[in-house]
């Protein structure tokens, strides 16, 4: 474990910036933290931590002069690889009557996605194992995804709205990193992952950490575990979701629910998309679009003129059991990740932790 001085925190940017990437990291937009262009460090959120409850999220200044003091804002990386709405390929017919299509490629650009947290990590990892990890790997992802390095930050504040420890996905940051860095007052204990990690560390002042540094970096740690109140009943729901299909609570949630689909929107895991034609009237082209889709939407299942999901309750049942359940046969674990983000900005505050508790009846892994 390597020590980086908070005032050469810039180096960081630096070296990472004549390698050739370009940093992208929160910044303060709107109230919120959304991802941007960082070209140096006066940009990152200084001073603040976020306040989340169900239905609500706030940014205060705290004055605790760090620069990751906070657990997350509405946007996940997931924009960064999978677009929330694209071209895939467009077509133009000639004056004989001849198709010629055209595929759109996204550019291919190197990023360095700086302070993403651990819960987002585990969250990118299902996200790759969908698009890129198969024998038919989404070519459009993988062109976003594959110049991308993650200089991930240790989660020192979580919200009220995180339940991460539960999950498995966090704090602290143990996968799918170039580098972590655990931020402290006096600056980041730094570990690396990579072979770009490792070089990019290298031309770091980095110094030895100190025993009482290490000490202070462990009592965080445990402080953010124990912080988190909520928790899911188990890390596998399945057998439990499936065998209560009939739950009333389904009934009382579907009363609540606006089927907005903010929930699947900010989700960093949700994959849902549906593909739509953008035509000429005169039938000379076409523009054919992926875009974010959710399964709150009325016309998710809508299949042979029929909607299978007509009432909220059954879209509700079908993305709780889904995200905790059936994703277990799809990629060996829950879809859920804790990051909390679907309490947040529920508009109603539908808390995914209680309406599990209420429906599994508090079974325990």
């Amino acid at each position: 474990m390597r020590f980086l001085a908070r005032g050469d925190f810039p180096q960081l940017l630096a070296a990472l910036q004549q390698a050739g990437y370009t940093c992208i990291a929160p910044q303060i937009r709107d109230n919120n933290l959304v991802y941007d262009e960082l070209t140096e460090v006066e940009q990152l959120p200084l001073n603040y931590q976020d306040q989340q409850t169900p239905g609500r999220y706030r940014l205060i200044e705290n004055g605790q002069q760090r620069y990751f003091a906070w657990a997350n804002g509405a946007e996940a990386v997931k924009p960064m690889t999978f677009a929330s709405r694209e071209i895939l390929w467009k077509v133009k017919r000639d004056d004989a009557g001849k198709l010629a299509f055209e595929e759109v490629l996204p550019e291919s650009k190197p990023l360095a996605v700086i302070g993403i947290k651990s819960c987002d990590l585990a969250a990118l990892h299902l996200q790759d194992q969908h698009f890129a990890f198969n024998t038919y790997g989404d070519r459009y992802y993988n062109l976003r995804r594959r110049p991308l390095i993650f200089i991930a930050v240790d989660c020192s504040h979580p919200a009220e709205t995180c339940f991460c420890a539960s999950t498995g996905d966090g704090p602290d940051a143990r996968s799918g990193f170039d580098i972590a860095l655990t931020e402290l007052d006096d600056g980041f204990l730094v570990r690396t992952k990579s072979s770009i990690g490792k070089d990019i560390a290298e031309q770091l002042p980095l110094h030895d950490a100190t025993t009482f540094q290490l000490s202070q970096a462990e009592k965080q740690q445990q402080q953010a575990v124990e912080v988190q109140q909520r928790q899911l009943p188990s890390r596998n729901l399945k057998a439990s979701l499936f065998n209560n299909l009939e739950h009333p609570r389904w009934k009382e949630i579907g009363e609540q629910c606006l089927a907005c689909g903010n929930c699947t929107s900010v989700c960093p895991t949700c994959f849902c998309h549906s593909e739509i034609e953008d035509a000429q009237l005169d039938g000379s082209e076409s523009v054919h679009y992926r875009q974010w889709d959710s399964c709150f939407t009325l016309g998710h299942s809508y299949m042979h003129s029929i909607v299978l999901r007509k009432d909220i309750d059954l879209r509700y049942r079908q993305w709780l059991t889904h995200k905790l359940g059936s994703w277990h046969d799809q990629y060996g674990r829950s879809g859920c990740v804790g990051c909390g983000r679907c309490i947040t900005w529920c508009p109603v505050g539908i808390d995914i932790t209680e309406e599990a508790q209420a429906i599994c009846g508090g079974e325990q892994s």
